[in-house]
């Protein structure tokens, strides 16, 4: 297991990217529109893990709800498994809340499900799992 990426919400990718792809000088490597989430991503490598940045596409998605609750920052962090499917499985035989119970399709060709943050401290986790392509 390691970290795949942290998520970071932001208000807008266009100027969230004037600092991390033009002002650190991080390559993107993927942007996309996650239609079922609301959500355009936007992510770029930071040695073996990666930051997504997150910018809500209607107000009702996940990422609209957070900005106005808590305002742009931190939103995940994002671990890479094997099986996702089994991963979720071991956590609810735990007693683990989840927010997924099953996997779903996620951005950069990933099946990702969400750990709610009641069972991990007050960090919401994501787990990830690279899709065969």
């Amino acid at each position: 297991m390691k970290i795949d990426h942290l998520g970071i919400a932001v208000e807008s990718l266009e100027t969230a990217l004037k600092f991390y792809a033009q002002g650190l000088q991080l390559p993107v490597t993927c942007e996309e529109v996650v239609e079922d989430q609301g959500v355009k991503v936007a992510m770029l490598p930071v040695g073996e893990s990666r930051i997504e940045l997150l910018e809500a596409t209607r107000p009702d998605s996940p990422i609209a709800k957070f900005i106005a609750k808590r305002g742009p920052g931190i939103h995940h962090i994002c671990l890479n498994v094997p099986d996702v499917a089994a991963a979720l499985a071991e956590l609810k035989a735990q007693g683990f809340q989840l927010i997924d119970e099953k996997p779903r399709p996620g951005a950069d060709h990933c099946l990702v499900a969400f750990v709610h943050p009641k069972s991990t401290h007050g960090v919401l986790i994501e787990l990830s799992q690279k899709m065969q392509e």
